[in-house]
């Protein structure tokens, strides 16, 4: 029997408003939660430091921190901004690199890489500490981190959805420096952005692998990551190693990763 296409339709009504159900509902409990401030001034907007990276008189050996804070107004209630931090042994201050979107609104490189205080809110929104790796481990990595920054292939290019982003930059950066073993949020809408026009690649901790089109459609298998599915750029997983699932806009829902 021939089915009807009115019975078609609606069943793929259905699944629609389903999936933007399930897309929706994260940013939706964060914006109730109150976690991402809205309507927020960039100009008046908190950058204090947070306490999070050790001063050189407390730690002289070198340092590397990857930080993610919720994104810019009501960007933050689906996605975060991640960064890398650097300190040499003996260095009195911090090298941060990251992509910041509106530099490209003045026609200047997306990717900027200057000395700043590590772990400042992202106009309002505290960071979160990803990675922290001291000594001489975290020595080797500079140097590491520094050809992968300058071998970035899009320092000029920036899509907020689905990529390439400031998340696209940190993920680049982690499956460049595997010893780092990256491991992003959910969160981080544009981590599997890969580029150029690669379909397959390492995820970016290093630990398992990934396909990805074009960072809208894509699976991940990784030991780090666990299982994930992109869909639409945004992220549904579950952790094994430790458990949890993941959810877009909330993000990890389980047990802490650190």
């Amino acid at each position: 029997m021939c089915r009807s296409p009115k019975i078609e339709m609606k069943q793929w009504l259905k699944c629609g408003a389903a999936l933007l159900a399930l897309v929706l509902i994260g940013p939706l409990v964060v914006a109730i939660a109150g976690d991402v401030k809205l309507n927020v001034d960039w100009r008046t907007a908190d950058r204090s430091t947070v306490g999070l990276a050790p001063s050189a008189a407390a730690e002289p050996r070198a340092v590397v921190q990857v930080y993610a804070a919720r994104a810019f107004n009501w960007r933050g209630l689906f996605a975060v901004h991640t960064w890398f931090a650097v300190r040499r042994a003996g260095a009195n201050q911090y090298t941060v690199h990251q992509v910041v979107g509106w530099q490209a609104l003045h026609g200047r490189p997306v990717v900027v890489s200057h000395v700043d205080e590590p772990d400042r809110k992202w106009y309002g929104q505290p960071p979160q500490l990803l990675l922290d790796l001291r000594g001489e481990s975290a020595a080797s990595a500079i140097d590491a981190i520094q050809i992968a920054v300058r071998k970035y292939p899009y320092p000029e290019r920036y899509t907020l959805w689905p990529g390439p982003n400031s998340n696209t930059f940190t993920a680049y950066i982690g499956r460049h420096v595997p010893e780092l073993r990256l491991h992003l949020p959910a969160t981080a809408i544009g981590k599997d952005f890969l580029s150029d026009a690669a379909v397959f690649a390492k995820a970016p901790s290093g630990t398992g692998y990934q396909v990805s089109m074009y960072g809208i459609l894509g699976a991940t298998a990784a030991f780090h990551e666990g299982i994930e599915l992109n869909v639409l750029g945004l992220t549904f997983g579950i952790d094994f190693r430790r458990p949890a699932v993941k959810i877009p806009g909330v993000g990890r829902v389980g047990m802490a990763t650190r």
